[in-house]
């Protein structure tokens, strides 16, 4: 599976698609910038993070359709952008951090990304560091899971200090939100406590769990993760788990199917002050529901909660071209995946505009 989403950069522009049947052009610019524990997971040991940002362009900007995978035959199709362009106009806006899942990519999230930016918001997403579909992935970074949060205030730190972007940033209105494993991102990005001990125990006595069981991407069973744990390389940062990764100045998280929810100790999340939203799907093997999504949002208080019925994991990605069904064993959407994202989208927006004020 890693191989496959491997070939999601590969192909990219394609099909230049008319300004104005746009209600508003989405920019698309790309940054790089570093983080300490970055390297840890890399393979090669680079230092580097990978950041993506949207947000509204000006009008007359010329969007060009995304698909993902080999050249003329995409597996993926994700929506349209307009590389570079300028923003829209001068005013601060919203800004949303967005991490996406296990093994995947900023830009295999661009479906939920660009209709938040078309929507007024400027959104930061990133590509994790040995979790990523672009790059080898790595035992360092399918477990250091708590890193994921610092990627995203490093990537914020570097968009803070762009001269084409930073002054179009309202920090005053911070939110962030992800998928699967970037669900577990953004809860701790907003105030979650790790307890990676609580989710060893939870998964010796629940080895088929959808979390615990090595994933497609990356088949790392759970000795192998404890192995890597505690080796030398790696036990220093596993201290640091239980720290506090919260990023400050989020006042709203939205996640979409999280997982890793038993490395969430209750008590923490029902000491969670920002205002949390939660969509999952109830034909979710890989991140059950009754394990994570529903733990998650009994916990949390007043947490806001929607479930799609016949919606499985993998529906939340981006949307599979026929050839894409016919090759991609993640591409089994009972029920049609436009109206999946739709709804995500729908309760982002929504539940945005109540916790940060309309763009």
């Amino acid at each position: 599976m890693r191989h496959i989403l491997g070939l999601l950069g590969l192909a990219t522009a394609a099909f230049s698609l008319a300004a104005a049947a746009q209600a508003a052009p989405v920019g698309e610019r790309h940054l790089q910038t570093t983080d300490a524990t970055a390297a840890l997971r890399d393979a090669d040991h680079k230092p580097t993070v990978r950041v993506t940002v949207w947000y509204p362009a000006v009008a007359g900007a010329v969007e060009e359709r995304i698909d993902l995978g080999p050249p003329g035959k995409p597996l993926f199709t994700v929506g349209a952008v307009a590389a570079g362009a300028p923003f829209a106009d001068a005013k601060p806006r919203p800004v949303i951090l967005f991490s996406h899942g296990f093994g995947g990519t900023a830009r295999m999230m661009a479906w939920f990304g660009a209709p938040l930016a078309r929507a007024g918001y400027v959104v930061i997403a990133v590509d994790h560091p040995g979790n990523n579909g672009m790059d080898k992935m790595t035992a360092a970074g399918a477990i250091l899971t708590w890193d994921r949060a610092q990627d995203l205030r490093a990537a914020l730190d570097a968009v803070k200090t762009d001269p084409a972007i930073a002054p179009h940033l309202d920090l005053k209105r911070l939110g962030v939100a992800g998928f699967s494993a970037g669900g577990f991102t953004a809860l701790v990005s907003a105030g979650a406590k790790v307890d990676m001990n609580r989710f060893v125990a939870f998964c010796r006595q629940r080895p088929t769990d959808g979390v615990c069981a090595p994933q497609r991407e990356f088949a790392l069973t759970m000795d192998d993760a404890q192995r890597a744990m505690t080796s030398p390389e790696l036990s220093a940062e596993a201290g640091h788990a239980g720290d506090d990764h919260s990023i400050p100045g989020v006042r709203a998280a939205f996640a979409i199917a999280p997982a890793i929810v038993q490395a969430l100790p209750p008590e923490g999340l029902a000491r969670m002050k920002v205002p949390v939203a939660i969509i999952l799907g109830a034909a979710d093997p890989v991140a059950p529901p009754e394990t994570n999504g529903l733990v998650a949002a009994k916990a949390i208080p007043h947490a806001e909660l929607k479930v799609l019925p016949g919606v499985g994991h993998y529906d939340f990605l981006s949307t599979c071209t026929p050839a894409g069904a016919a090759s991609v064993p993640i591409c089994t959407a009972k029920v049609p995946q436009d109206l999946t994202h739709q709804a995500a989208i729908d309760m982002a927006l929504a539940f945005f505009g109540r916790t940060l004020g309309k763009p």
